[in-house]
């Protein structure tokens, strides 16, 4: 299933939508018609785990195409949010995970030259997460050197606590796009949070696939363009650590919960490796794409 996070209209309350070709099916309408009580949220939704996820395959089967009255609208008539649109806790983010981006990165970023050893991990505050469409900032006075990074993102479904490789996929919810916007010149003695958390770098969307649709996340195209241009395309299974050795190795010191994101690291091409260096500028346009998961398009603005 795709299932994302909606507004009717500007007014409206974001509430919880499952996509249905080119419509927006409502989730908390479609289970009340069948006195079925289901969440109008997203992280309430993934809470509840797989019985809720089987619930709402049933009614979606039982609906057989005849949807709730203002319950199923075309999604070009609706607002997609971020589908977690403000997470409990920092997302999880993983840098140096391909090969080729550990190169570019040693060359133009003065990180170590040899392959990680172990998972590099940072966070980004729940404040950085925005929604398709939505315009990152570039803020003049604090960055001169704003880049971009096309990620898949995986969100936890079930607590992972000191979980095993072999288990770990068992803990996935599904998955999301993520462009981990990063301003390179506001690093800090080594640590990234500043550079990499600052509020709207973190588009996420436009959808969560769930993890029956997308059974190997190691077979995943992934590609990003500025201004129609391409930037960067690979493929998930050039990750050094994959994701399933991430989530083992995370939650052997830390708890994943439920609703938990990891952006899983991003491919080279960044404009930090680039010969000259490229940077983001008010008035570009990003657009990413994770293969099965869908596109986000951003344009960036002064702020």
């Amino acid at each position: 299933m795709r299932l994302v996070t909606y507004r009717a209209t500007i007014e409206a309350e974001s509430r919880l939508g499952v996509l249905v070709d080119d419509l927006v099916v409502d989730v908390a309408a479609l289970g009340a018609r069948a006195n079925v009580p289901m969440p109008s949220r997203m992280l309430d939704f993934i809470d509840l785990g797989p019985v809720a996820l089987a619930e709402l395959r049933a009614l979606l089967a039982a609906a057989n195409g005849r949807w709730p009255v203002g319950g199923a609208l075309p999604i070009e008539n609706v607002t997609l949010l971020a589908p977690i649109p403000r997470p409990r806790k920092n997302l999880f983010g993983i840098g140096l995970n391909y090969v080729e981006h550990v190169n570019e990165s040693a060359r133009s970023l003065d990180t170590a030259k040899d392959l990680p050893k172990q998972p590099i991990i940072f966070s980004k505050p729940p404040t950085c997460v925005i929604g398709p469409g939505d315009p990152v900032v570039h803020n003049g006075a604090i960055t001169q050197q704003l880049d971009w990074e096309v990620e898949l993102a995986c969100v936890i479904g079930r607590s992972a606590r000191r979980v095993s490789t072999e288990a770990a996929l068992n803990h996935v919810f599904g998955y999301t796009v993520c462009i981990d916007i990063s301003a390179r010149d506001n690093r800090r003695a080594g640590q990234w949070i500043y550079s990499k958390g600052m509020d709207s770098y973190a588009p996420l969307g436009p959808c969560i696939v769930t993890v029956d649709e997308i059974p190997d996340p190691q077979t995943l195209d992934l590609w990003l363009t500025v201004n129609g241009v391409e930037k960067q395309r690979s493929n998930t299974r050039h990750m050094l650590f994959d994701v399933a050795t991430l989530i083992a190795d995370i939650s052997q010191g830390i708890a994943l919960e439920p609703g938990d994101i990891i952006a899983t690291g991003t491919p080279a091409g960044v404009g930090a490796g680039r010969d000259p260096q490229e940077w983001l500028w008010p008035g570009d346009v990003i657009e990413a794409g994770v293969d099965g998961i869908g596109t986000l398009r951003h344009p960036v603005v002064a702020g």
